[in-house]
């Protein structure tokens, strides 16, 4: 059946319209980004065989261009505009860290950045500039790894901080597996980051390694 054959209270948009958005289904929700279906199935159907394709609505921002373009009726066009909206999404969440907001607290960092990297299936490394008065400049995911590693370089790191007049760097990345306890590499990594900081003049005022759930500082745990 198409969309435009269903009652009014079944239609995606109108029930937008009438109950908000906080109340719509994932596949509703889907249904109106991805706006249209084919000729042999609507686009509910098509939004349902998505969520088929994951076991948490989290998983949604996983796939990738190509999985979601083999589901039939999901063209490159959608695919794209699906994994905006999501992008997008994680942006607005993170809304409350903007410029020059003050960055003293650990857990608060945890809190605004962890969504970014924490529930990826490879290894990611954002990384947060700080001013003098641990205001924030700027962040970026500047890594992507593998499973169980990713490649980084404390030259590109402090390059990106110089380049962003920063005065001071927290580093976060993430471990796919869920475990928390730091390798020898990551404390290597760690150890690494703070000499280099040290003679450039920008400090690593933390590392954390997180699982999108809880985090491990490497200086909370004076490592």
């Amino acid at each position: 059946m198409r969309i435009k054959d269903l009652p009014v209270s079944e239609k995606p948009r109108e029930r937008l319209i009438k109950y908000g958005a906080s109340n719509l289904s994932n596949e509703d929700l889907i249904s109106i980004i991805l706006r249209t279906g084919t000729k042999s199935e609507n686009v509910k159907v098509i939004s349902n065989k998505i969520l088929s394709k994951i076991k948490t609505i989290n998983d949604l921002s996983h796939l990738s261009i190509k999985e979601l373009t083999s589901i039939n009726g999901v063209g490159s066009i959608k695919a794209v505009t699906l994994l905006a909206a999501l992008e997008l999404g994680k942006r607005v969440s993170n809304k409350e860290f903007g410029n020059k907001t003050i960055i003293n607290n650990t857990k608060t960092v945890h809190k605004y950045f962890a969504h970014l990297i924490g529930d990826k299936k490879q290894e990611e490394m954002l990384i947060i500039l700080l001013d003098n008065k641990k205001r924030l400049i700027s962040y970026k995911i500047m890594y992507k790894g593998t499973s169980n590693a990713s490649v980084a370089s404390p030259k590109e790191i402090f390059n990106y901080a110089v380049k962003e007049c920063a005065d001071g760097i927290i580093v976060m990345h993430n471990h796919p597996s869920g475990i928390l306890i730091p390798s020898k590499a990551d404390i290597e990594f760690t150890n690494s980051l703070i000499t280099s900081g040290e003679i450039i003049g920008i400090k690593l005022v933390d590392h954390l390694i997180t699982n999108g759930k809880e985090y491990y500082s490497f200086f909370e745990e004076n490592v």
